[in-house]
């Protein structure tokens, strides 16, 4: 075979091939099954509509998801990653979900089916304070001392300072070295006071402060959830707002020790 005489494409897929190289793109399977998972039936209208604006094939891309992994979701709420992860996890992985015991009844119905086996709930010790509009942390931890990745998304602002130091160490200790801690939020603007009308933003900044403090290092960020006419002002659930809020996304890995 005269190498050079192959396309690009053909070329590089052998190298890859010849190398062991063909595992560094093999988001490729976990692709396969997220787009197949987002479009079964056990998916309500609701939550199918708000796949555009969430884009979670290629949110998950960027937390570095593969199905073989195990896996920590902080904040599950009704269960819309949850119901997409879990067909994902089923056949090698594994999904934790993390939550007040009463927060997750909701999620029965949706882990009762079949192919949501690879699911467990772990109760954590967090209330929310509604004077304050934050969660209360605990004592809280996680039944894993090896996870692959964990994410974070859309709930990182409901901590305050000691809630998210708590969460982020407690994140670390779950993780096995090289796993992967991700975060996606709607943006608030760096070192603005927090309000009620911005609460339910975080600023990416102290974000990327608070997790390195925890002895994370950051790999990577991306502009998926970039949306330039979001003012960052505003309560996300404005109608001015609400599907259109700026998001930051941000990848963190625990160091190989």
């Amino acid at each position: 075979m005269i190498l050079k005489s192959l396309p690009l494409a053909a070329f590089v897929a052998l190298v890859m091939a010849l190398h062991g190289g063909a595992q560094a793109d093999d988001f490729s399977a976990t692709e396969a099954k997220l787009k197949a998972a987002v479009t079964m039936d056990h998916r309500s209208d609701k939550n199918r509509a708000r796949d555009d604006n969430r884009s979670p094939v290629e949110a998950m891309r960027f937390c570095r998801l593969k199905d073989h992994m195990t896996v920590v979701e902080f904040g599950p709420g009704s269960g819309w990653y949850t119901e997409i992860l879990g067909p994902v996890l089923q056949e090698k992985g594994r999904l934790i979900t993390a939550y007040k015991t009463e927060w997750m009844k909701k999620l029965d119905p949706l882990l009762a089916r079949d192919f949501m086996s690879a699911v467990e709930k772990h109760a954590i010790d967090i209330s929310w304070n509604k004077a304050e509009k934050h969660f209360d942390v605990g004592n809280v931890s996680y039944p894993v001392s090896d996870a692959d990745l964990a994410l974070n998304i859309r709930e990182y602002h409901n901590f305050d300072a000691a809630g998210a130091a708590h969460m982020n160490r407690t994140t670390y200790a779950a993780l096995k070295p090289g796993g992967y801690y991700c975060i996606i939020d709607h943006t608030r603007r760096h070192m603005e006071v927090r309000t009620n009308e911005n609460r339910r933003r975080a600023d990416p900044v102290q974000v990327i402060l608070d997790v390195q403090a925890a002895g994370f290092e950051l790999i990577a960020s991306s502009d998926l959830f970039f949306k330039p006419d979001d003012e960052l002002r505003y309560e996300v659930g404005r109608k001015t707002v609400k599907g259109n809020t700026d998001r930051f996304s941000l990848l963190f890995r625990k160091p190989m020790k």
